[in-house]
Formats: C-alpha cells, sequence, structure tokens
C-alpha cells in the first residue's frame, strides 16, 4: 500500500516538474511580446541558416527565420522572418548572415539604420551581407589565393 502512494507521489512530482518545463519552454520560444510581423531579405549565400533560427539585434533575440526559398530569375536566397511588433526597424537597416562560432549555426544579425521611416509588415531589408565560406577562406590561406602567387611563407 505505501508502495504505491509513494509511486504516485512520484509520479505527481514527476508530471509537476514536466509542466513547469513547458511552461518555462513555451514563454521563451519566438517573439515574447505576444506579436509579431513579417520581414524578408535577400541574399547571396546563406549557408547553415536554418528555419527556425534566432533574428538577433546587439546579440538579442527579436525574431525568428519562418522560411526560405531561391528567387528563380536572380538564383539568390530569400529569408522569410518574424520580428517582434515592439521592434521598429529603421527602413535603412542592414542584414547579414553570422556565424555563432566556427562549429556553431547560424542566425541573421540585424543593424538598425537611422532613416525616420521604419519597415512595415511584408517590407524587405535591402542591404545584406550573406554568409562567409570559412572553407573557401582556409584553402585560400593554405593553398594561396588561385591567382599564380604562392602563400605568405612560401618558396615559389
Amino acid at each position: 500500500m505505501s508502495s504505491n502512494l509513494v509511486e504516485t507521489l512520484i509520479g505527481a512530482v514527476v508530471i509537476g516538474v514536466a509542466a513547469v518545463f513547458l511552461a518555462f519552454a513555451y514563454s521563451n520560444v519566438g517573439p515574447s511580446t505576444g506579436g509579431s510581423y513579417e520581414l524578408k531579405a535577400s541574399f547571396n549565400r546563406v549557408d547553415g541558416l536554418a528555419t527556425g533560427a534566432d533574428v538577433r539585434i546587439s546579440g538579442i533575440k527579436v525574431g525568428s527565420v519562418t522560411g526560405q526559398s531561391l528567387d528563380p530569375v536572380s538564383f539568390r536566397a530569400t529569408i522569410h522572418m518574424t520580428m517582434a511588433n515592439n521592434i521598429e526597424l529603421p527602413d535603412d537597416s542592414s542584414a547579414k548572415v553570422a556565424s555563432e562560432g566556427l562549429l556553431g549555426g547560424a542566425y541573421i544579425a540585424i543593424e538598425p539604420g537611422g532613416s525616420d521611416k521604419n519597415l512595415g509588415h511584408g517590407a524587405e531589408i535591402r542591404y545584406t551581407q550573406g554568409s562567409v565560406d570559412l572553407m573557401g577562406l582556409i584553402s585560400r590561406a593554405v593553398f594561396g589565393s588561385g591567382d599564380g602567387t604562392a602563400p605568405v611563407g612560401t618558396n615559389p
């Protein structure tokens, strides 16, 4: 009889902890303002950027990447993202694909501009910078620039 009571109490504690965890996770996913608006931006490269990745300003999450598509005319990657309603971006803001480290994931870093006009729902961020090809940079440093010159510290 006492064994069943202990098992029931342990089960109740586990369910309580799971409920607290779910409430915490729900409150920390996506913009915390309760509302959001959509923006888009075109990039030449979006290596490592996944749907659901963060959109950050000064390192603070202010939105999420909601979708990716390829423009069939320009062959540029179009990124769709949501931003928290309380973040009003000037229309001359810029966006770049940044990396969390050598092995980390990618995210969108936004640098707010100084314009008096703000981006509205569905607007496009015009000034963008795609991701950096780290393997290409490393191979150029190791094997040379590919223009016939030898890397620094080698004899031709």
